[in-house]
């Protein structure tokens, strides 16, 4: 055999060489961390912790559902309240546990920018990543090392040590607020009771244009606003409400563990990515933040009890109800409240004294002032001020001229050297926690002209002027989706005897300080005898504005007029409709701890429609049995009927 020659065996010697080489570059990389084979590795890494999930059923687990917000649908699957899509790593991470599950397992292992906050998934969603990282015993050197340093620097501004659920009082005069608010309070390292106000808060809140009208109503009943988590200071929730809209607040300290806060500060967190539609009624404040309360400590079951709508004041009750859950409650009045319960110390001349220093601060270097000993004309010009300030911080259109007399009653009160009196300023109520719950059923009986009836009643919310006012505003009414069913004897018929949609009154004692008007509105129906019909139905739409006054003659009364017009559509009409108007004059009086009276008479005449008059009389008792439980005593004359009926009453 002829050998090759020299130039034959170089291509030869050039392919064994390359193959050689290629081969020890593969091995190079399969050995290298930072290789080719890499992905291979942590893909196995990936699909270890996915089958030990799946084995582990983690899905499934009521932690999950906590930190993805899954909630039991009709159809016997789950869907998420959430309704952001970023929020979901899985395109069927709404309603698949699982797939959302299995998803965020393998965005651990990507340095991918997600949700709204555009950050990788271990600090976007880093709940979740502390949840697996224990559950699953991750080990974070087979992760992509990532430093969350927005959320640790967040963390350190935060500076957590404990957490307090906080209370705004009900504020008649803004619909949003009509049933009061919840909100957390992060108390931080180092912080007193004195300088709490410089902490953060954690509120949930609908996003709600400005200058909105009467649509605010419909959109957030049908979920047509967005709903957002912030974290505002609270010194501005301070001002918002205690100092602007004259709202007690509640603070209700939490009993929460350390590992119990830095879930919830995390989860808080993950809320940066979140929205939810929301609903007045249901999901509102108060239901999502219990929500975070559940996940910092998933022994809490509190949203269980709140199927149909959420009431901040009764999930207050929930969270006191839990056993060692609150630990201590502070009470901060709002400056109406300070400044009432001030110039209640003082004398009537020094009441006159006050009144003249605010319409003229000079009036302060006259010799009846003068001749005041020096710590009440301290007293005095304290009151003055505070109420100079309360005014200059409002909406009124005078703030310039406030600012300025305060300016000079401050000058006024520095010449006289010497500290202000310690007061001890009390709540006008009960912490609302003690009051009643507010779903309310009744059972009753009476007669009704020549037949006697039993009834049975159901209203949704939230409380009237007869309720037991301790935990509630008082001289407030708000009445919503009541129904009463009534089964008269001779007549041997059961029929819906009255039915409220809506029903509000806001009595507001005037007094030489404070001037705001009363009002009322109803939307409903009832039941009337007129024209031969018996017992007809009849729509009613009515509104009222009106004044009351306050004294103490027996232990607190309240009178009250309104002005009102009011609408009805029945058939017992000639015409089907009646339109008219007239006024209301009314006694609200405690004649004991237990025992409330209320009176009051209407004239009305209808000028539109079925022409018209109707003369209304209204004679009320109720003497609460215990917290959640009373008797009443009713009589009611309109439009030619006399009701009698006493009832026994359950709060739910």
């Amino acid at each position: 055999m002829k050998r090759a020659s020299a130039q034959e065996q170089e291509p030869v010697l050039f392919l064994s060489l390359t193959v050689i080489s290629i081969f020890f570059i593969v091995l190079f990389l399969s050995l290298s961390p930072s290789g080719g084979f890499a992905e291979p590795t942590s893909r196995d890494y990936r699909n270890e912790l996915i089958q030990q999930a799946r084995a582990a059923r983690l899905d499934t687990e009521r932690e999950w559902h906590l930190l993805l917000h899954y909630q039991s649908n009709f159809l016997g699957g789950v869907t998420s309240e959430q309704d952001e899509e970023g929020f979901f790593l899985s395109s069927q991470g709404k309603h698949d546990p699982q797939a959302e599950l299995e998803a965020t397992i393998a965005q651990l292992f990507s340095d991918d920018l997600v949700g709204l906050s555009k950050q990788p998934t271990q600090c976007a969603f880093i709940a979740r990543y502390h949840w697996l990282k224990d559950r699953l015993s991750l080990d974070p050197a087979r992760l992509p090392q990532i430093t969350c340093d927005r959320f640790e620097r967040w963390r350190a501004e935060l500076n957590p040590q404990g957490i307090s659920l906080i209370f705004p009082a009900a504020y008649m005069n803004n619909p949003a607020s009509m049933f009061g608010h919840t909100f957390l309070r992060i108390d931080q390292k180092g912080q007193t009771d004195q300088t709490r106000i410089l902490a953060y808060t954690i509120d949930y809140a609908a996003q709600i244009p400005p200058d909105v009208g009467f649509e605010y109503a419909y959109k957030g009943i049908f979920g047509a606003y967005k709903g957002l988590f912030s974290t505002p200071p609270y010194y501005l929730k301070v001002q918002a409400y205690r100092d602007t809209e004259n709202r007690d607040m509640w603070e209700y300290r939490l009993n929460l563990t350390p590992d119990q806060i830095d879930r919830l500060i995390m989860h808080a967190w993950e809320m940066g990515n979140a929205y939810f539609d929301y609903f007045f009624f249901k999901e509102n404040c108060s239901y999502h933040i219990l929500s975070l309360l559940e996940y910092a400590n998933p022994e809490l079951h509190l949203r269980e009890r709140f199927y149909l709508w959420t009431i901040p004041a009764d999930t207050v009750r929930a969270v006191v109800a839990y056993p060692g859950l609150v630990v201590a409650t502070t009470y901060r009045p709002s400056r109406s409240t300070i400044i009432k319960r001030k110039r209640a110390l003082l004398t009537p001349g020094e009441r006159i004294a006050a009144a003249q220093i605010l319409g003229d601060p000079e009036s302060a270097r006259t010799e009846d002032f003068t001749s005041l000993p020096i710590l009440r004309r301290a007293m005095v010009l304290d009151v003055a001020s505070d109420y100079l300030r309360y005014k200059a911080e409002s909406d009124d259109p005078e703030t310039k001229v406030y600012k300025e007399r305060n300016r000079k009653v401050l000058i006024e009160r520095s010449r006289l050297l010497t500290p202000s009196e310690e007061v001890s300023i009390l709540p006008y109520t009960e912490r609302p926690d003690v009051g009643h719950q507010t779903s309310r059923v009744a059972i009753g009986a009476g007669w009704r002209n020549r037949d006697n009836f039993q009834e049975l009643s159901l209203r949704a919310a939230y409380h009237d002027l007869l309720d037991s006012e301790a935990g509630y505003t008082p001289d407030a009414q708000i009445e919503m989706l009541g129904a009463t069913l009534r089964h008269y004897s001779r007549a041997d018929q059961v029929r819906l005897e009255r039915a409220t949609l809506l029903n509000i009154v806001s009595l507001s004692p005037l007094d030489n300080l404070f001037h705001g008007p009363s009002w009322k509105v109803n939307l409903g129906m009832n039941t009337i005898r007129h024209n031969g019909c018996q017992l007809c139905s009849n729509g009613v739409a009515s509104a009222g504005l009106g004044a009351a006054v306050e004294s103490s003659l027996l232990k607190r009364e309240v009178y009250f007029a309104f002005a009102e017009a009011e609408a009805n559509y029945s058939r017992a009409y000639e015409e089907r409709h009646r339109v008219g108007g007239g006024g209301t004059v009314g006694l609200l009086t405690d004649l004991t701890d237990r025992w409330k009276l209320m009176l009051s008479g209407s004239y009305l005449r209808y000028a539109l429609g079925d022409k018209s008059e109707d003369i209304r009389w209204f004679a009320g008792s109720r003497y609460a049995l215990s917290q959640n439980w009373a008797l009443r005593v009713e009589y009611n004359h309109r439009d030619r009927d006399n009701d009698v009926l006493l009832s026994v009453q359950a709060f739910f």
